[in-house]
């Protein structure tokens, strides 16, 4: 088996640390590692494969010097916007995990459980770009259903976890929760999050645009439109939750035509990487502490609405650093291999 030069960008962060972990899991063949970050990460030791592997500056040069074949980008947009062109010059695929990329017509957006084949368009700029982590757990259950049924409309709500802001996020509510049980939360100001994350919930996450949806809303709509290949009505309300991990959705899907939830349930069953769960009378259903640090979307609650036989409400849940970043990245890094053989 062929084994590949591989690079992460953003090395020491959460969906970095992540990515590491899953190539390591996932068997991922590689070659050399090589960890990338900012200067002052630089020489910063990582763990993989039972061995220490220092962490190297990111340069625009860098690349074509250890002659990269496959880059994963996590380090924000504008480091995106600046060095992923360099990796692709220097002959790499580049997974950008990052917004940069997303809606730009010449650059795949892929969930490879939905869309693979258009993987084949990485050699137009070199990039492949991967979806919002809310996004990418919600097309993956939309995908099947919309197979058979036909999906006209789509609303949704998000339950987002801290985790989604990255590290500091998660360092805010944990610090805010030990100053309530010592009484002190009123000396806990907000850094991360516009407004006290403990014991709260948010409405408001990224910027709010003119047609006051926010910026994390509206990429929901492109690019669930972007995947599906369709016009299809998006809706989306997002909220920061004080969760650590793993994002929740509620959402209502409007069909073509009538829809049977058994056999909605059937479906889901089948899709890959999706799991059901969904017995209520037994009080199964998906939850962020069955869905952390797994590689699946969990969903349940599915029922028909219960007035118009063409919609269908349902649940879902998955680990967003994993099945919302890492995992998908690499899962289009093994699709992209099989292509290129």
């Amino acid at each position: 088996m062929r084994k590949y030069n591989v690079a992460v960008v953003g090395a020491t962060g959460a969906v970095g640390e992540e990515l590491f972990r899953i190539l390591e899991e996932q068997d991922f063949p590689i070659k050399n590692i090589l960890p990338l970050a900012s200067e002052k990460s630089e020489g910063k030791e990582i763990e993989f494969r039972g061995k220490s592997v220092k962490v190297v500056k990111l340069t625009e040069d860098v690349f074509e010097k250890h002659e990269v074949e496959i880059a994963f980008f996590s380090a924000g947009g504008s480091i995106s916007a600046h060095f992923a062109p360099f990796a692709a010059e220097a002959g790499a695929v580049v997974i950008d995990n990052t917004s940069h990329f997303r809606m730009d017509e010449d650059v795949p957006l892929v969930v490879p459980e939905c869309n693979p084949q258009d993987i084949a368009q990485w050699k137009n700029r070199g990039i492949i770009a991967n979806p919002n982590c809310s996004t990418i757990q919600m097309v993956q259950v939309l995908k099947p259903l919309d197979d058979f049924y036909n999906i006209k409309r789509v609303d949704v709500s998000t339950y987002q976890a801290v985790s989604g802001a990255g590290k500091s996020g998660m360092e805010e509510l944990v610090h805010q929760m030990q100053e309530f049980f010592a009484f002190r939360l009123s000396d806990a100001a907000p850094q991360k999050f516009p407004h006290q994350i403990a014991l709260n919930l948010i409405p408001h996450i990224d910027v709010f645009l003119d047609n006051d949806y926010t910026k994390e809303e509206i990429k929901m709509v492109k690019e669930t439109q972007k995947i599906l290949h369709k016009s299809v009505e998006v809706s989306a309300t997002c909220v920061r939750v004080p969760v650590l991990r793993s994002h929740s959705e509620s959402i209502t899907i409007h069909f073509e035509k009538d829809i049977d939830a058994a056999h909605a349930r059937e479906l889901l069953s089948k899709a890959s990487n999706v799991i059901v769960v969904d017995e209520p009378s037994e009080k199964k259903y998906p939850m962020p502490i069955i869905a952390t640090d797994t590689d699946f979307t969990y969903v349940g609650r599915i029922r028909k609405d219960i007035y118009q036989n063409n919609i269908l409400h349902l649940w879902c849940v998955a680990d967003q650093i994993r099945v919302g970043a890492a995992t998908n990245a690499v899962r289009i890094a093994q699709k992209w291999t099989e292509l290129e053989g």
